[in-house]
């Protein structure tokens, strides 16, 4: 394994944001990738470390209508700085729109999603649609380049086909089209978050391309982490719904390349072992609870804490047991009263993660 900071040093990143020296992201992710789950990340995140972080995706038809700032999906903390909304569009008078409103969130940049496989998706000429036209697509970054000056990302899979003379020109349009980096989530529309992620072609991308150039895929513990950078030469890792269970895998990736411990944690040693990790899991709920009672009214809180229970306790022994007896609380108070009787047993530990690929 190379040293941590060889390892950073191999980052192209910071050519596009200069601040950034922690080549490890958050996902974008529908439902999840708000303040709450921002914020709960964030905790996790050594002292003296710098990154991007993303929001939900953002319809862009809708966000000229919205109080950006005020919709639960767009709403940030004090904390929240070197934000890069994702928004998902294909029209230039929305995505500029768009675009407009949420620069008065201090943002540092926007992606634009090319890789959601979802039915509506397609069915508007959203997302990972957008990958059946090489031409119009690199319309897009250009629109969302007329209206910022600040970077523009993408976000997309390899494809609706397995075609790689098309990809590549896919994405080299992309870049010339102005796109200053790109996430690779290697699978195909049809696989979704089936099969495994072919990190071969991260490896294939980042040398065809002048970009930095971010992996995504198959990524559950902080050692996939640090071998992705290693086995595919990427610009840094992003990771989605590991870190709903395992956000203290920034804090272990930090540890492991020298940076400080995270704010309130010093003198601590990152969570290591299934004991362990059940016992910092505990906090862990208890935490994303408190935030979103705190950002969000008390329906909505309540709805996405069971859909972030829903995402994050497969990863626990005994998790959908405690999903099920944590989804009938009401306050924060009866989720921390069960979660501290739960977590206090013995034998109720953090299931490993190779049976899951997301």
């Amino acid at each position: 394994m190379e040293e941590g900071p060889k390892l950073i040093q191999h980052s192209q990143l910071n050519s596009v944001w200069p601040e950034v020296n922690f080549p490890f992201l958050l996902a974008p992710m529908v439902g999840l990738s708000h303040v709450a789950l921002r914020e709960l990340v964030r905790d996790y995140l050594p002292s003296n470390a710098r990154t991007i972080w993303p929001t939900e995706m953002l319809n862009s038809r809708r966000l000229p209508t919205q109080r950006v700032g005020e919709t639960p999906e767009t709403k940030i903390s004090q904390r929240d700085s070197d934000l890069v909304p994702q928004i998902l569009g294909n029209n230039e008078r929305f995505i500029s729109e768009s675009i407009k409103r949420l620069q008065h969130l201090n943002i540092a940049g926007v992606d634009i999603n090319m890789g959601c496989p979802v039915a509506k998706a397609l069915k508007h000429n959203y997302g990972v649609a957008l990958m059946g036209d090489p031409e119009y697509a690199s319309s897009v970054v250009a629109m969302a380049k007329r209206a910022t000056d600040l970077p523009v990302s993408v976000k997309l899979r390899v494809g609706l086909q397995k075609d790689q003379q098309y990809f590549d020109e896919f994405c080299q349009g992309l870049v010339d089209a102005g796109a200053r980096m790109l996430c690779l989530h290697p699978r195909t529309a049809e696989q979704k978050r089936k099969g495994n992620a072919d990190w071969s072609q991260i490896a294939d991308l980042k040398k065809k391309v002048t970009v930095p150039i971010i992996g995504n895929g198959d990524v559950q513990v902080w050692q996939d982490a640090v071998r992705m950078l290693e086995e595919t030469g990427c610009d840094g890792v992003m990771m989605g719904r590991a870190l709903t269970a395992r956000p203290w895998i920034f804090w272990q990736l930090g540890e492991s390349l020298g940076f400080s411990t995270p704010p309130g944690r010093e003198g601590e040693r990152a969570p290591q072992g299934p004991e362990e990790e059940s016992k910092e899991f505990g906090r862990v709920i208890i935490k994303y609870v408190d935030y979103c009672f705190k950002y969000f009214e008390t329906t909505y809180a309540l709805r996405k804490i069971k859909f972030y229970l829903r995402v994050s306790t497969p990863w626990l022994n005994f998790g959908h047991y405690l999903c099920k007896k944590l989804n009938k609380c009401q306050t924060p108070e009866e989720y921390r009263q069960v979660c501290e009787e739960f977590f206090g047993k013995d034998g109720l530990l953090l299931a490993p993660f190779t049976n899951l690929t997301y």
